[in-house]
């Protein structure tokens, strides 16, 4: 399938194709939602959906994964995609625990992957050869399915090697992705070389190029993105001016729920706890870097009624997350959307596994200095 980094795939047909294609070899995909990032592989497709592994309880699934946002990214080719996807529900497939996803209506490109270029390759050696059909060895600086860029072991003579020049070029990335085939020389300059593969990988061997190649650009990303700090130290930003560590507020009259949540959450800001009442709420009205968290046990009428009073009071200022315990699933996700929460999830009595992750997701999303001060 060719396409370029600007194009989709709106075809049907061409997007069964491509998911029949991953099904068949149980590619590996992210599943991705503002908050959260899991790694799965596909395992079936039918007529109305595409299955792939659930990697995490029906509970965590439910909560984890039920958002207007959620998306699928996954190597195919020389190229990834992205594309929304939905929830449709948890099933079994070839023995296994399923999510039943929809079928998407366009794949796009992952634009920021444009060069598909992995930085971080390790200690990769090289050998390649002149155009007079000397062996010379080089460190591989950065790879993609497509090309290499090496940097020299010694000094090139001038002439030695030519932008155009077709030589030979061969690297083992991992015991199977053996490259060695013929490359065109791209650039030139010093001991630096870019080369293009002549051909390029294909088959088996591109399946799992690309693979390690997405994988590699997604502990890129994480490695950008950073991790919110487990401290509540104030941090020192350029300038001098100093920015506190956000703050996570359980908004409860719960001290079981506080001393689990803490231990739960032990790896990220030290939670605190404040009565659910209309002037602590206020009081965080004016915090801006807060994320609450707000205990919701029971659902009946007069009850949601009296929860949207409260959050009112947070003045549309202050993300919080609906945490029920031991309420029904649909009500409290319906009462999420009145109340225009960022996420909702229910705990069970055991499984919590990925509330964790969706904490610190919410946390890197809207308090964003974190992820460019954290180390």
């Amino acid at each position: 399938m060719q396409t370029s980094a600007e194009s989709s795939i709106r075809n049907p047909v061409a997007i069964r194709e491509a998911l029949r294609h991953v099904c068949e070899r149980s590619e590996m995909l992210l599943l991705v939602t503002p908050y959260l990032r899991l790694e799965s592989n596909f395992l079936r497709l039918e007529q109305d959906a595409v299955h792939v592994a659930a990697l995490m309880s029906k509970e965590e699934a439910q909560f984890g994964l039920r958002s207007p946002d959620l998306r699928m990214r996954f190597p195919f080719g020389h190229q990834f995609f992205e594309a929304q996807t939905r929830l449709q529900g948890i099933s079994l497939t070839r023995g296994r625990q399923s999510l039943s996803l929809a079928i998407p209506t366009i794949m796009n490109v992952d634009d920021y992957r444009s060069s598909h270029r992995v930085e971080r390759v390790g200690r990769i050696m090289a050998t390649f050869s002149s155009r007079n059909y000397d062996l010379l060895v080089a460190n591989v600086v950065n790879i993609s399915t497509s090309g290499v860029r090496i940097f020299a072991q010694r000094e090139l003579e001038e002439g030695e090697v030519r932008v155009d020049d077709l030589i030979h070029i061969a690297l083992t990335v991992t015991p199977e992705i053996d490259i060695n085939c013929k490359a065109k020389v791209r650039y030139v300059k010093d001991r630096i070389l870019g080369l293009e593969f002549r051909p390029r990988p294909d088959g088996d061997l591109l399946d799992a190029f690309a693979r390690w190649v997405f994988q590699k650009q997604e502990e890129e990303l994480i490695l950008r993105a950073g991790r919110v700090e487990a401290t509540g130290a104030t941090r020192v930003q350029a300038g001098g001016t100093r920015s506190e560590a956000p703050a996570i507020v359980l908004a409860s009259s719960d001290a079981a729920l506080e001393a689990r949540l803490k231990e739960m959450l032990k790896d990220l800001p030290p939670l605190e706890r404040i009565t659910a009442n209309s002037q602590s709420l206020k009081d965080l009205a004016g915090a801006t870097r807060t994320l609450v968290l707000f205990h919701v046990t029971s659902l009946a009428q007069e009850d949601r009624k009296r929860i949207r009073l409260l959050l009112e009071a947070l003045g549309g200022k202050v993300p919080f997350v609906l945490l029920g315990v031991e309420v029904e699933s649909g009500p409290l996700f319906e009462l999420g959307n009145e109340t225009k929460a960022v996420s909702v999830y229910s705990l069970g009595a055991t499984s919590a596994g990925l509330f964790p992750r969706l904490v610190q997701g919410i946390l890197r999303k809207h308090f964003p200095e974190d992820e460019a001060q954290a180390t």
